[in-house]
């Protein structure tokens, strides 16, 4: 009995810690484009400063790259896929919309990708989905209306509402890619090695698409503007690669090995909560009460659509957490 006792109150604090990681990821990751902001508005490119992140989060991630190298020989794809929609793609969109639209708004078009998943399954692979993910579908559109104020004509700018949406699609193509090779039991790749090839990967393809040497460099010795309060352009940075990136994915990473991916795509909804609430107060990004609920929403819908998955595990997953947590739910799940 004393064993059991010890057991549960271990799962019970496992588990809290996972939560607290996974909260951790979201804040993470819910900064990036907070901090990003005042850069491009200082005059460096978004492509620059997303070129500046994925290259100094691979430095810091490179000894993990050296340690799971065989990698290379063995899912050449997956990293592929990885670094080029799951880095690259989805972090050039993002930054290239931040610089047209608020923050808020671009990352909650984004979070539209749980329901382009779920259409991708249904219309393209003719796979069935449940009726509570056809509802979060439903929801999230209905709620990405309000956010963009349809009524008013699309008062954002369009095409940073299309590169957003190229954000997300970015994520679905990611998607796609890791649901064709689930099905690897226990040679699943180390999601952390994954993770420090893709952004290899990312920094590969960013260096020939952004032309880093055209880059203006000495923005970053000076500052950026949040909401009239300098900051240092370098802070910015290092909160953009340490923070933002390296924290953001392996925290994500280790907290759905103690957490199950629904609980902790459910933690990662508040990624967009927390971006949201950031901009307001850091860079005076206001919402209009149509546009809160309107983003309540559509996480309300991301949720129940990422959390419909088969009540019993099938070869094809529907859809689970980000790319980040579902590459790591294929590894905890051996």
């Amino acid at each position: 009995m004393s064993v059991h006792t010890t057991d549960s109150k271990g799962g019970i604090r496992g588990k809290g810690v996972g939560l607290g990681l996974a909260l951790a990821s979201a804040v993470a990751f819910g900064g990036s484009g907070v901090a990003a902001k005042p850069l491009i508005e200082a005059g460096l490119d978004p492509l620059h400063v997303v070129w500046l992140r994925v290259t100094g989060a691979a430095l810091v991630m490179l000894p993990l790259a050296v340690r799971h190298r065989a990698l290379v020989r063995s899912r050449p794809a997956l990293l592929a896929g990885f670094g080029l929609l799951g880095v690259a793609g989805v972090q050039a969109f993002y930054f290239a919309s931040i610089s047209r639209i608020p923050v808020g708004v671009a990352l909650l078009v984004e979070y539209l990708a749980p329901a382009l998943v779920l259409g991708w399954v249904r219309f393209v692979q003719r796979r069935p989905v449940t009726r509570a993910a056809a509802l979060g579908v439903v929801l999230a559109v209905g709620g990405l209306a309000c956010v963009v104020e349809v009524w008013s004509g699309l008062s954002f700018d369009a095409v940073g509402l299309l590169l957003a949406l190229g954000a997300a699609c970015c994520q679905v193509g990611y998607f796609v890619l890791s649901d064709q090779g689930s099905d690897s039991g226990a040679d699943a790749p180390d999601p952390l090695g994954v993770i420090a090839y893709g952004l290899l990967v990312g920094a590969a393809v960013l260096t020939v698409v952004a032309r880093p040497w055209t880059m203006d460099w000495s923005v970053l010795g000076g500052t950026g503007d949040m909401n009239g309060t300098p900051v240092a352009a370098a802070l910015l940075l290092s909160w953009i690669v340490l923070i933002a990136t390296v924290v953001a994915y392996v925290t994500g990473v280790v907290s759905v090995r103690r957490l199950s991916p629904q609980v902790a795509g459910v933690v990662a909804c508040l990624e967009a909560v927390i971006a949201t609430v950031l901009a307001w107060v850091l860079l005076g990004e206001h919402l209009s009460a149509p546009q809160i609920i309107g983003g309540a929403v559509v996480l309300a819908g991301a949720f129940i659509a990422q959390s419909s998955a088969p009540a019993h595990p099938t070869p094809e997953p529907v859809a689970s957490g980000g790319p980040e947590r579902e590459l790591s739910a294929r590894s905890s799940s051996s």
